[in-house]
């Protein structure tokens, strides 16, 4: 059977460019290359897209762009004739392309631009498509949707920078403290802050604003947050949930790479009836907001026993350990068998 042609983007203009190298070094490594023959294709943070056929282990090293292992390279728009041209020393190289899987964070990568390039060539793309993407790449909007769906989710403000600080200030006093200020598209937890009172909005309004010119004024919800790893875009298979575990503080960039004070548990220790609730939400969050491939939904569980929509990770962290991962491997799907399964959700669409 002839192996099939993927794309696997990596690194990309955004402040998660890091977290990629890591993400796609790990999916590049798990790929089954009986089915599948990877074409690495990886993008500056100033935007460069170069065709990399270097060792893998630069990816994660990040000195992957270098002269040597890396070409000038760009998708081709063409529907008849699908793939990625290649600039080298003796012309143009066209490589066909069969799918293309963006293992990219954030912005400019996650929030629908990529994957708009693919739908357009008419490429096979791995996971969510631009609608989705860019919904929960929204936290505000993301959370409107779900909320028509019967979803609870959390009290808020959007603000944009034209706000005064007087209209801030009423907002926050009338959500109450603590909250949490975030930038309303931006991931990894760039840029939020949880304010405990009044003199520490100002900060956190200026912290969120260098991310982006809309911001969030959010409710801080009591109890913890529970992660829901969904697969699939008819017919979804459901990871076990996991649940974060708090020392201190909230599930900020350093704890989500580091745990240095928090910890994962997997199954979350929750009853039965609750975890069942729990992921019954969590598809019906997923299809709401139009997700197809593979998601991670996030969750609270309040004090009260309310459930409490946090937000999706349409491109979650993808590495053996990742949380995804290990949600869908205690229900006996290996990472490999999760990165197979995602590939062919795409090319059976």
């Amino acid at each position: 059977m002839k192996k099939l042609n993927i794309a696997v983007l990596f690194g990309g203009c955004s402040l998660e460019y890091s977290v990629s190298l890591e993400s796609a070094h790990a999916v590049i490594t798990h790929m089954d290359r009986t089915k599948y023959s990877p074409v690495l294709v990886g993008i500056s943070p100033k935007g460069n897209w170069l065709h990399f056929t270097g060792a893998v282990e630069k990816i994660k090293q990040d000195t992957w762009n270098n002269p040597d292992d890396c070409a000038p390279a760009l998708v081709s728009p063409d529907r008849d004739a699908p793939g990625l041209l290649v600039q080298t020393t003796a012309g143009v190289e066209k490589i066909s392309l069969d799918a293309a899987f963006p293992v990219l964070h954030g912005r400019n990568g996650e929030d629908g631009t990529v994957q708009g390039l693919f739908e357009l060539a008419g490429i096979p793309l791995v996971g969510c498509g631009v609608l989705a993407s860019a919904l929960c790449m929204d936290k505000d909007r993301a959370h409107k949707l779900a909320q028509a769906a019967g979803i609870t989710i959390p009290s808020s403000t959007v603000l944009t920078k034209k706000a005064s600080k007087e209209n801030a200030f009423a907002c926050a006093e009338k959500l109450g403290y603590p909250l949490f200020v975030k930038p309303v598209r931006a991931g990894s937890s760039y840029g939020i802050t949880r304010v405990m009172e009044r003199g520490g909005l100002p900060a956190a309004l200026e912290l969120a604003f260098a991310y982006d010119d809309h911001i969030i004024l959010e409710e801080a919800i009591s109890g913890f947050e529970v992660g829901c790893a969904v697969l699939g875009n008819d017919t979804l298979t459901v990871g076990e949930l996991d649940e974060i575990e708090l020392a201190d503080g909230f599930f900020d960039f350093t704890e989500k790479y580091t745990l240095k004070t928090s910890e994962i548990h997997v199954p979350a220790r929750i009853s039965p009836a609750k975890t069942a609730e729990m992921k019954e939400a969590a598809q019906r969050i997923y299809k709401v907001l139009g997700c197809q491939g593979f998601a991670r939904v996030d969750m609270f569980l309040d004090k009260d026993g309310r459930v409490v929509f946090n937000e999706v990770n349409t491109i979650p962290g993808f590495t053996a350990h990742s949380r995804y991962p290990s949600m869908m491997k205690a229900i006996g799907m290996s990472f490999e068998q999760v990165i197979s399964n995602v590939i062919e959700l795409a090319v059976s669409k």
